[in-house]
């Protein structure tokens, strides 16, 4: 521990790598109880647990426009700051009494758990030279999980046998989400592993079409993910009858599997690139996808659920670690930010759609809709080619001509409509 402390980059590791465990275990503790809250505590109706949903994935819509209003400041404070956020959404909980009163604590929190996941990204990247960021991003992923494994064990033994309330659990996980920001403000600034003197530039707002291939990931990547996450347990509880404990049993697997395996799969990002390692991810999910709709058994049903959510972090670390290469550095992060909202784009029309079809059709259909997205995922990756797609100004940068130069590039290639 000592030797990878006096480097900068492996300072950063740890600091960045107890922020992601601090963040993993107060997000995901929120997630495992808060249903139940809103049922139990405000008595929420269906249709109001509906609302507060959409309203719950409005941050990640809206974190666009908030990136390029925070463009100037550090991605270490900006990370920060979105921990104290999330921190103060945790504790004013605890004073909601109804619908009304909970939905700005929950789009405040949403607000600083999508900011933690772009900058997330953006950090660990910084940490190491391209040809390594899959590693990186899969250890940083890791350590994650480890914060999500430790929590979800916690709750459950803490809710069996009813030894704590809500509004003190909420207390408790914003303390760790205040452990975390702080952990998260001594990261050095660092780019491709070295150490900088000062914060690298950004961007306010990046649109681009060199970065189309991305884009399409990630919206393609939002729609597949909400119809499995926002009816996959739905279909255990109300298709094959799983209760609360059984549930919780499944997701404490899904996240030790997570947790051992994630980071060793980022590795094959770096070692195959990301057309042949996407490729086979999305085959993956196409096989997970059709298994769950025609599983005829609960165990086949919770086997195909775990294969799907094993895997389904890589696609984003996959179309992240592609970005890097094609992009020029100052306009990574608010890429990232712009395809979290394409995402969002994603995560908030296809549950309504998919919900308005499950009144006419099985839960078969929805899943059999998320293997379409797939496959036409696995064609845009077949379309992947860093080396060929990088913009002007990430060859100019990489050539070490100026930036006016570049910038003058690009502008003709856009005129062209070269890629």
């Amino acid at each position: 521990m000592r030797e990878i402390w006096r480097t900068p980059a492996g300072r950063g590791f740890v600091l960045l790598a107890i922020m992601s465990a601090a963040f993993g275990f107060a997000s995901n503790a929120q997630s495992s109880i808060v249903t139940n809250y809103l049922d139990e505590v405000l008595h929420l109706s269906g249709p109001q647990f509906g609302y507060w949903t959409a309203i719950r994935e409005l941050g990640g819509f809206i974190l666009i426009f908030l990136t390029a209003i925070f463009y100037r400041v550090s991605l270490q404070k900006l990370t920060a700051g979105a921990l104290v956020v999330l921190a103060l959404s945790q504790g004013l909980f605890t004073v909601a009494n109804g619908f009304w009163t909970v939905l700005p604590w929950t789009l405040m929190g949403s607000l600083g758990l999508h900011m933690v996941v772009q900058t997330q990204i953006s950090l660990g990247m910084s940490l190491t030279t391209e040809n390594k960021s899959g590693a990186v991003l899969g250890r940083v992923a890791a350590m994650g999980q480890i914060g999500t494994f430790v929590a979800l064990l916690i709750i459950f033994l803490l809710f069996q046998f009813e030894l704590v309330s809500y509004r003190t659990t909420f207390m408790v996980l914003a303390a760790v989400a205040l452990l975390g920001a702080i952990a998260i403000l001594p990261f050095p600034h660092l780019q491709d592993g070295q150490l900088r003197k000062v914060a690298p530039k950004r961007e306010p707002l990046v649109f681009r079409r060199d970065y189309r291939h991305y884009y399409w990931l990630v919206f393609l990547d939002g729609a597949r993910q909400q119809v499995f996450f926002s009816f996959g347990l739905w279909v255990l509880v109300n298709n094959f009858g799983l209760g609360v404990a059984h549930i919780s049993l499944v997701m404490i697997a899904v996240t030790f599997g997570c947790m051992i395996t994630v980071s060793r799969l980022g590795r094959l990002i770096d070692r195959y690139g990301e057309r042949r390692f996407l490729s086979v991810v999305n085959l993956a999910y196409i096989v997970a996808l059709a298994g769950y709709a025609l599983a005829p058994n609960v165990v086949l049903a919770c086997f195909f659920y775990f294969l799907y959510a094993i895997i389904a972090p890589l696609s984003y670390i996959g179309a992240s670690t592609y970005l890097r290469k094609i992009a020029a550095p100052a306009d990574l992060a608010p890429s990232l930010s712009m395809g979290l909202t394409m995402q969002h784009v994603a995560a908030i029309v296809v549950p309504v759609m998919a919900g308005f079809v499950l009144n006419f059709v099985g839960y078969q259909v929805p899943f059999f809709g998320a293997c379409g997205v797939a496959i036409i995922t696995f064609f845009v990756t077949l379309r992947l080619d860093p080396d060929k797609q990088r913009c002007a100004a990430r060859v100019a940068a990489d050539a070490g001509i100026p930036k006016e130069a570049a910038i003058i590039t690009d502008q003709v290639a856009a005129v062209r409509g070269l890629d």
